[in-house]
């Protein structure tokens, strides 16, 4: 810290003291997207700007579980430091816990002052200055769904749909909410200045959807990312659960994060939209739905993380299972909304709600860009209702698989970076170890008696 932030760094205390803030809360993604933090008294906000704060560089490589995982650079290396400075300029007072303000940290290897490598914003911003090179700024518009539980003792998992309703499609008000957990969470959201614009119930009983305004692809991310974080917190706060599990109900679709993508060329235009080109798109548009379609079996990886994301996809999921692209099709893969002009732009159906936003968003832009530079024309659109494997490839069935295309895309892990590839891999594939060896309820039900 230079002599020049200290006056900069006063006057945040000055105002936050103001403001009846304490407490300062830093945050910061790890490698699922889940946020890590520590409380700081405001009076130490200036050792912990000029110091950092200290933390276990294996927080990245550690499981939903507590579990380790050994992944090179933690373990093997003695269980070394990263360090965690407050990004002051991020600061937000937290709208349900006085005097608490919230602010995002920026982490990097003490050892060599250059960001963390599994940092998953530093990821992002590494895939964002390729795009700068080729004079593309990347603008986001994400759109999360997640399910709402209540406590429910005696079940097999403690927890059901808050409510159960079922029939109230795309509703909003006391008919499919009746506690109105949407509308305290949305104005709790509004107040924390993430820049929620709606909110609704979804398809299935106690899931809800909560839209952010579209804006550059870090600001994007960053959004997302608090939004996550913000609304499990309200959830727990009432004694209640939020998920953004992909399918945590059998019984029940999954959750989906759609990413709206399009990109500002260097006079500000919708470098997209071209209406003279093929569909109203531009030769990059075009391009980067390529790319996209090109990569998906390993941004399939990232985008649906987990053990439990291929669960979500089926036949008339709407959650897509097959590479495709269409135009205005919500059974495809990548979407094109009807919309051109400013408003050009492609949806990636592919993510669900688990999708760590920051390794989603590079990587989608990783996909697109090389499409860019491939300069090739993507397949037909897909014309009708989809699901038909006749006509499209099939994504990879389940996270072993994904992970496996992940790793054979060498294109698309070279942009991303091998050293945060290889630590990802084996983070994964250590996830799907322990699942292989963990016997399941519904084993149990089917051969425990009559086997």
């Amino acid at each position: 810290m230079s002599d020049h932030d200290i006056p900069d760094i006063r006057r945040h205390m000055e105002r936050l003291t103001a403001d009846g803030v304490d407490v300062v809360r830093v945050i910061y993604p790890d490698l699922i997207g889940t946020d890590r933090a520590r409380d700081v008294l405001v009076d130490h906000l200036p050792s912990a700007e000029a110091h950092g704060l200290a933390f276990c560089r294996a927080v990245y490589h550690t499981s939903p579980q507590g579990d380790v995982v050994p992944v090179a650079g933690g373990l093997d290396a003695g269980l070394p430091d990263v360090t965690v400075r407050p990004d002051l300029s991020t600061l937000a007072p937290l709208p349900w816990e006085p005097g608490v303000a919230t602010c995002l940290g920026e982490v990097t290897d003490p050892a060599t002052g250059a960001p963390a490598p599994e940092s998953p914003r530093d990821l992002l911003r590494t895939v964002l200055a390729r795009c700068a090179e080729q004079g593309l700024r990347p603008i986001v518009g994400p759109e999360l769904e997640y399910f709402l539980l209540e406590p429910a003792p005696g079940t097999p998992t403690g927890w059901r749909r808050s409510p159960e309703t079922t029939g109230a499609v795309y509703t909003a008000g006391l008919r499919a909410d009746p506690d109105n957990h949407l509308l305290r969470t949305l104005r709790h959201l509004r107040d924390l200045g993430i820049g929620v614009i709606t909110g609704n119930h979804e398809f299935d009983g106690g899931q809800y959807e909560i839209n952010l305004v579209h804006s550059e692809a870090l600001d994007a991310a960053d959004r997302s990312f608090r939004f996550k974080a913000a609304v499990k917190e309200l959830a727990r706060k009432e004694g209640r659960l939020a998920t953004f599990m992909a399918k945590p109900f059998g019984d029940a679709g999954g959750s989906g994060f759609h990413l709206h993508l399009s990109c500002d060329d260097a006079e500000g235009r919708n470098a997209f939209d071209d209406p003279a080109g093929a569909y109203g798109l531009s030769a990059a548009a075009r391009h980067a739905i390529a790319g996209i379609v090109a990569h998906a079996p390993a941004l399939a990886a990232l985008l649906n993380p987990t053990v439990n994301s291929y669960k979500r996809f089926g036949p008339d999921t709407l959650a897509p299972w097959l590479i495709d692209w269409g135009l205005d099709n919500r059974s495809a893969m990548v979407r094109i909304p009807p919309e051109r002009g400013a408003g050009a732009r492609l949806e990636l159906r592919l993510g669900d709600a688990s999708a760590n936003p920051y390794l989603a968003v590079a990587a989608t832009l990783a996909a697109a860009l090389l499409g860019i530079h491939a300069g090739e024309e993507p397949p037909p659109p897909l014309e009708g209702y989809g699901y038909d494997t006749a006509r499209s490839a099939l994504l990879p069935t389940d996270l072993s698989a994904a992970l496996d295309a992940l790793e054979a895309d060498t294109a698309l892990a070279e942009l991303l970076g091998k050293d945060f590839t290889t630590s990802y891999l084996t983070y994964k594939r250590n996830e799907v170890e322990r699942f292989q060896r963990h016997v399941t309820d519904w084993e149990f039900t089917e051969y425990a008696y009559h086997l």
